[in-house]
């Protein structure tokens, strides 16, 4: 998980010029806008901060005079990030139908993109998490959506999720949530626990079929414009993988939890549409069920150690804030499971809590 926040900031009422702590940096992108403004009507005085991004990245609105009243630039530090993969994955979004950010312009030198704006409102922020049948359209919405991504997918064009990606990402959990955070050596028998346990679940996930992943399919990322389709966002990071990913990413978030029925509910209407769609999904629901758990499993133990390094290395510590709720679905889940004993116990270890009884996805 990439842990980017989308441009969803309401304006504000008076527009004060961003900040630029590299003066040359500001002065390109003054030029940049300034070019720009004539072939696409837009008022260059209006630029104001959209959001700030996990990444070294930031979003900005600005008005326009005619069109659509706002557009979205996307400042990306070549230094920092690559807007290729940007660029690359919003146009195979819109060639697989799902609706996604236009490239209006891009200085690929300077790392400015032009962007058309698909609204202020995630569906985070319209989603009440006391009533899921109020929630259960939008859901719906995100797996058409999802569908339809997956039936576009096709191998070599996009980064393959192949084990040593997967094994990178759960090193991120021993590395800088166990050691660095809970400042715990990792080695003895904790680690021979987790290397046993990061095993099986790299196994479990290279076991299923590959399709198109966006990588960080959840509520904070899809956009809710009324009329609209559903839009999406953050998906630069998206490579050739598990087709348990998203959906795994979708109904186990990291920002919002969901009793397990609904997550049962809207996990089998996703199954059901893939199936008929032709997606290769087992045919067995308890097998697919399954998968898509030690899918989340492996998601949830990067998304804390990302989390973990965003406060220590990146003076970015707001996004602990959700980390109980990931730690309470790793240990909840990793019990379900006997092979998955060791993985209970290395949480134990380090969160200081004892064998619990029952389950929830992450409610706490």
């Amino acid at each position: 998980m990439t842990a980017s926040s989308p441009p969803t900031a309401a304006a504000a009422p008076s527009f004060e010029a961003p900040a630029w702590s590299d003066p040359a940096r500001g002065l390109a992108f003054r030029q940049w806008i300034a070019r720009v403004s004539g072939p696409h009507h837009l008022l260059p005085d209006s630029v104001r901060l959209a959001s700030a991004d996990a990444s070294f990245r930031r979003y900005f609105r600005v008005d326009a005079s005619q069109g659509p009243a706002t557009r979205i630039v996307m400042d990306a530090p070549p230094a920092k990030e690559d807007s290729a993969p940007f660029v690359r994955v919003a146009r195979l979004m819109a060639e697989a139908g799902v609706r996604a950010p236009q490239v209006l312009e891009w200085d690929e030198a300077e790392g400015f993109l032009l962007l058309d704006d698909l609204g202020r409102q995630t569906m985070l922020d319209v989603i009440d998490p006391a009533d899921a049948q109020a929630a259960r359209p939008l859901y719906d919405e995100a797996i058409d959506a999802l569908i339809r991504w997956q039936l576009a997918s096709r191998p070599g064009v996009l980064p393959p999720y192949d084990r040593a990606l997967l094994e990178r990402e759960l090193a991120l959990f021993p590395e800088w949530y166990i050691g660095r955070y809970r400042g715990i050596a990792v080695e003895g028998q904790l680690k021979e626990r987790l290397d046993r346990s990061f095993a099986l679940i790299v196994a479990s996930n290279l076991a299923a079929p590959q399709v198109f992943v966006h990588r960080d399919f959840m509520p904070r990322n899809l956009m809710v414009d009324a009329g609209t389709a559903l839009g999406v966002l953050d998906f630069q990071d998206a490579v050739h993988g598990p087709i348990t990913y998203d959906i795994a990413s979708l109904m186990r978030d990291a920002f919002l939890s969901w009793d397990e029925e609904f997550v049962l509910d809207v996990t089998v209407r996703y199954w059901q549409r893939a199936r008929k769609a032709g997606l290769p999904v087992d045919e067995d629901f308890g097998a697919f069920y399954r998968a898509v758990e030690w899918m989340g499993l492996q998601r949830h133990l990067k998304v804390a150690g990302i989390f973990a390094r965003l406060t220590l290395r990146d003076g970015k510590p707001r996004y602990l804030a959700d980390t109980p709720r990931f730690i309470a679905y790793i240990r909840a889940t990793a019990g379900r499971y006997a092979e998955l004993t060791p993985l209970v116990r290395v949480i134990d270890q380090v969160e200081g809590t004892q064998a619990l009884s029952g389950f929830a996805y992450g409610r706490v």
